[in-house]
């Protein structure tokens, strides 16, 4: 799955394996991870490192593969997946702001479709999607590219379901602190956007295919 927001673009795919982590296999239900990996040339600027080869993963990598995992397994059944571990691997190809985001968006498409595949579709509970916003010299912006991220006075990720349930919400103030209101309105605009970002997967995933009627099980 290959998903492009502004100028940041990542490479998402999910693999099974017929087994679980040792640690599992006497809970009784399957399990998902994520991988996270900037390219070497992900920043147009300079080539960085690759992680794993001559230095270990940073912090910030572990961190946004914890926030990928839990983000979706919010939208799938452990249980019903059965002794079986889904892997998500998320390559940022070109960065320009909301790397963690947009692998938790184009992570779902991948793990939806990939489950869809395998005749698995029953074990998608849920959908989900994430976006970064933030208040910008007095205005509330969606998506930010990495020059507003830079400026902004309080940026904050949220990953939500499409009938804008929260799964995880990271908000950092960058000086003065915000009001509620303000905090509020934001909130507000970032779960608009996660619903506009759920019906854009669900066009994907139809047009890979994807029979939505079995894929989806909708809350009553």
């Amino acid at each position: 799955m290959l998903y492009r927001a502004g100028g940041t673009v990542v490479l998402c795919t999910a693999s099974v394996d017929e087994q679980v982590p040792k640690w599992m296999i006497e809970a009784g239900t399957g399990w998902l991870t994520a991988e996270y990996q900037m390219h070497p040339r992900a920043n147009p600027a300079r080539r960085q490192s690759r992680e794993g080869r001559n230095r270990p993963p940073k912090g910030r990598t572990h961190e946004i593969q914890r926030l990928v995992g839990r983000s979706l397994r919010a939208a799938v059944d452990l249980s019903a997946l059965g002794p079986r571990t889904i892997t998500i691997d998320c390559d940022v190809l070109e960065a320009d702001g909301g790397t963690r985001t947009a692998s938790v968006t184009a992570g779902y498409i991948a793990t939806a479709l990939g489950l869809h595949n395998l005749g698995l579709a029953n074990v998608l509970r849920d959908q989900v999607a994430a976006i970064s916003v933030g208040h910008v010299d007095g205005q509330v912006h969606v998506d930010l590219d990495y020059g507003e991220d830079s400026t902004a006075r309080v940026d904050m990720n949220v990953v939500a379901t499409r009938d804008g349930e929260l799964v995880e919400v990271q908000a950092t103030a960058e000086g003065l602190p915000i009001s509620r209101p303000d905090f509020n309105s934001m909130l507000d605009a970032a779960l608009r956007t996660v619903t506009s970002l759920c019906k854009l997967q669900e066009q994907a995933l139809v047009k890979a295919g994807a029979d939505l009627n079995v894929l989806m099980k909708r809350r009553s």
